[in-house]
């Protein structure tokens, strides 16, 4: 059967010029009729029209808005990210026995920047997921810090800090003297301004390298002193190089060091001179070959010299020396002692001698526990030993001692830590 042509015109509209009319012979069909011939088609005819129907409309506008909606909710979840400085940004007082440490989260850490304001900058590292930075070292006190943080894709973050200044500090006085050079006995010494409580801090903090190279350990004397040396003594020509790097290390309870530097020092030629007080001899050797030979006067017998290895540690052209300074009463005082070099703190010297007889030099043993060469007064005379010997030496050269009748001079009298095996000196390590 044909289906009848369906007109969305109404019923009294006029028809339209060259509009097919019902062809005869067919019945009339009313709209109502087909409505309710056909209503369960209807809706299928309706979507085949040019309109869409008010359901369908719907439909679609409600997927839009649900479209709309999920792109809403997926824009929301990328999240910015956040970070975390600490010391936190604009501490005033922060403390600066803690590493620096920056973390993000949300996002990954491309790059952490910690700068001071003394030119100083803080390196570090990232944990494995890169949303952690930590500096390897700790911030100076004192500083002001800027922290510069970067993310992936862009973000950036800046933050501020101010560490605290130090209560209480100490410092460490070192022999010898920075750019000099010296003997190849001379140690590189330390000498505290405070009792240190944590020696194993304070001499992880300190490093003495040397070119050539060799093992160089140090060795505490007591809580104030901390020598450097190496198992023999320097080669001729080394160059030493001494970094403290004190600076907030904690040595007494909460006191800390200041310095933070490089130190260099010269190490010159070879000079070993022994003293035999057996013979009253001295003999001079220099980078392998004997320079002189000068008879001399040790400690009398109820005073006598102390045996070993002792440095040079002090020099003087002229000095007073008086008995009572070394606990012995009144016995001498002597204001121009000639060409005075001092071998250990407690007052041994090796210096002219112009007040005995020039024939006791080689022959006895008469001083009160010095090494005395034959001097004159004023020191001024080229020709005598005391004068050549004083022009051979520099600080550090080293000193030995034999034959004396006393016993060995403790590693602690002067600079004189060579008389240590070297096991006993690496045991007075602290690390």
């Amino acid at each position: 059967m044909d289906v009848p042509e369906i007109s969305n015109r109404p019923e009294s509209a006029p028809r339209e010029p060259g509009r097919a009319r019902r062809r005869p012979g067919r019945p009339a069909w009313s709209r109502r009729g087909v409505l309710a011939a056909f209503g369960s088609a209807v809706p299928a005819l309706a979507l085949s029209g040019c309109g869409a129907p008010a359901g369908a409309a719907e439909s679609e506008d409600t997927k839009a808005t649900a479209s709309a909606g999920t792109g809403s909710r997926t824009k929301s979840q990328v999240r910015t990210p956040t970070f975390t400085v600490s010391p936190a940004d604009g501490t005033k007082k922060a403390g600066f026995t803690s590493p620096v440490v920056v973390s993000v989260t949300d996002g990954t850490l491309s790059a952490v920047e910690v700068s001071g304001n003394d030119g100083s900058t803080l390196a570090g590292s990232f944990n494995d997921d890169r949303t952690r930075w930590t500096s390897d070292g700790n911030p100076y006190s004192g500083t002001k810090y800027t922290v510069t943080a970067k993310a992936a894709g862009a973000a950036e973050h800046t933050a501020t800090f101010v560490t605290k200044s130090p209560g209480a500090t100490f410092a460490g006085y070192f022999t010898p003297e920075a750019n000099s050079t010296s003997g190849v006995g001379m140690p590189v010494s330390i000498n505290f301004t405070q009792a240190v409580k944590d020696r194993a801090a304070v001499e992880k903090a300190i490093t003495v390298t040397a070119e050539p190279a060799v093992e160089v350990v140090g060795h505490w004397f007591g809580n104030t002193r901390l020598d450097f040396r190496p198992a023999e003594y320097w080669a001729a020509g080394t160059k030493i190089t001494l970094s403290l790097r004190l600076k907030d290390v904690e040595g007494p309870d909460g006191v800390y060091g200041v310095q933070s530097k490089d130190v260099v020092f010269h190490i010159g030629r070879r000079q070993v001179s022994t003293v035999d007080l057996a013979k009253k001899t001295m003999t001079v050797e220099r980078d392998g070959s004997t320079l002189a030979a000068y008879p001399v006067s040790g400690g009398a017998p109820a005073h006598t010299t102390w045996s070993g290895i002792m440095v040079i540690s002090e020099r003087f052209k002229q000095t007073r020396m008086e008995s009572s300074t070394v606990g012995l009463g009144d016995e001498y005082d002597i204001a121009d002692v000639p060409h005075a070099q001092r071998l250990t703190t407690s007052g041994t010297f090796i210096h002219g001698n112009y007040w005995a007889a020039s024939s006791v030099f080689g022959s006895s043993n008469t001083s009160h526990g010095c090494v005395g060469l034959h001097d004159t007064k004023g020191a001024n005379d080229g020709s005598v030993a005391g004068y050549r010997f004083y022009e051979s030496s520099m600080l550090g050269d080293v000193v030995v001692v034999r034959n004396s009748g006393e016993r060995t001079v403790e590693a602690s009298n002067g600079l004189n830590g060579w008389n240590l095996s070297w096991a006993d000196w690496k045991a007075g390590s602290a690390l």
